[in-house]
């Protein structure tokens, strides 16, 4: 897997990269943040926006005072800018503000179960999720319907075979296929527009998580004429640089114009008496309460960034930090590197282990030799890693037996725009430091 370095340098769009942090001997150095799948920190446009907007912000909708109808304004207006960065259909397609992209599916989930005509368990909904899936699109479909799961191979990838069998064992029955985007353990990117065709065939919808796909790469739902269209798209904004607590979830305004919402009370409704309630309609009936004006004015400063930097550019530059820490963990004999031999179509998260170390340590080393910043554990995915990391039946009965011991899991670097490949070149050297004595690191951090 070879690289070319990529010349493009966007460390001062991001707000805290130079910050220093302390290492375990107390000396202070300039971090290094791999953790950008949790979360990402702020462009500084988004900070800059917010400081100007903060002046002006009002409850939006029915002010007639001038600051309420400057926040109405921007906060509709966030809406089209949104369907246009990932190509909804500025018609029929809605945008419904959440505080995450969790939020997000368990709307839906909520939403398709008040329409289920199954009168019996013989007869439920059947949902097709995939191994892979964060707990945020597995958990919620849970006890609703009955969750089927696509395998996954021993890379990892989607079994398009299993697919395919699942979608005729089911004979019409399953009434959405959700999966993400993008792995958060992996990274590997899903065919979901070859998903989409086939679900669409069998009269299944799709909804797509795009928590680690949006921030990384080009995407378009596509137009409903098409059989690839994306029904349902849910992401976050802090994991696109605007953590200020707000998700996104689109999908086509009939789903939700029947049935009630989650969360009923103000703004939710027209008219409302002691014994009748006229709701609202979508997307208003779907944001109860005050919504979160300033989130929601930070993800539209962040899109616009992001889109002036044009997303194929975010892709090549992340890939090319991508195939450097590949190649390098290759040549680190006691590293374990998960799912990095193949060509597959992937964004910036690589996972690993060092053999001997246990996750959570190599974890603290990092942080505490060279004040580098990754995740470690099972990435709210723990089908996922346990497939990954060949746990048998027996062992997760244990870890499910004695839910507080140590439990499996890796190391989890995770790419920003911001990141360069000095970055991930220092991270290969400490990698390789501790690799030489690791014995001598164990006892350090014991």
């Amino acid at each position: 897997m070879s690289f070319l370095y990529s010349k493009l340098d966007y460390r001062d769009l991001v707000v805290g990269v130079d910050s220093l942090v302390e290492l375990a001997n107390g000396k202070k150095i300039k971090g290094i943040n791999f953790d950008n799948a949790a979360t990402t920190p702020p462009f500084k446009a988004v900070m800059e926006e917010i400081s100007r907007f903060a002046p002006y912000y009002a409850s939006i909708h029915r002010g007639a005072g001038y600051k309420a109808r400057i926040s109405s304004t921007r906060y509709e207006e966030a809406r089209n800018i949104v369907k246009s960065f990932v190509g909804a259909d500025k018609e029929k397609d809605i945008v419904i503000f959440v505080k995450n992209a969790t939020e997000a599916i368990n709307k839906v989930a909520n939403r398709l179960a008040q329409k289920s005509e199954a009168s019996s368990e013989q007869e439920k909904d059947v949902i097709l999720s995939t191994t892979m899936e964060h707990h945020s699109n597995d958990l919620p479909w849970r006890n609703k319907y009955l969750v089927d799961y696509i395998a996954v191979d021993e890379c990892g990838r989607l079994v398009w075979k299993d697919f395919h069998a699942k979608l005729e064992k089911y004979k019409g029955r399953v009434k959405l296929v959700t999966v993400t985007g993008a792995s958060n353990v992996t990274g590997y990117v899903n065919p979901v527009h070859r998903l989409a065709e086939l679900a669409h065939k069998y009269g299944a919808k799709i909804l797509v998580d795009g928590s680690q796909l949006i921030p990384h790469m080009p995407f378009e739902m596509k137009a409903y004429s098409s059989g690839k269209h994306i029904d349902f798209l849910v992401f976050s904004a802090h994991k696109m640089y605007a953590p200020f607590g707000v998700g996104v979830l689109i999908g086509p305004k009939d789903f939700f114009n029947e049935g009630e919402p989650d969360y009923p009370g103000g703004g939710t409704v027209r008219a409302v008496t002691h014994e009748q309630v006229i709701w609202n309609d979508p997307p208003a009936k779907e944001e109860a309460g005050t919504p979160n004006l300033m989130g929601v004015v930070a993800l539209a400063s962040a899109i616009r960034t992001l889109r002036d930097i044009g997303m194929k550019n975010v892709y090549r530059h992340e890939q090319a930090l991508t195939k450097q820490l590949c190649n390098g963990l290759k040549k680190i004999s006691c590293i374990e590197a998960y799912c990095i031999d193949d060509e597959q179509e992937r964004v910036g998260i690589v996972s690993f282990n060092m053999k001997g170390i246990y996750h959570e340590k190599l974890a603290a080393m990092l942080a505490g030799e060279a004040g580098i910043a990754v995740r470690s554990g099972c990435f709210c995915a723990h089908p996922y890693v346990i497939t990954l990391l060949g746990i048998t039946p027996d062992q997760q009965q244990k870890i499910i037996n004695n839910p507080l011991a140590a439990k499996p899991g890796m190391v989890r670097v995770s790419f920003g725009i911001y990141n360069n490949h000095e970055e991930v070149e220092k991270l290969l050297e400490i990698l390789q430091e501790i690799a030489k004595d690791r014995k001598k690191y164990l006892n350090k951090y014991s």
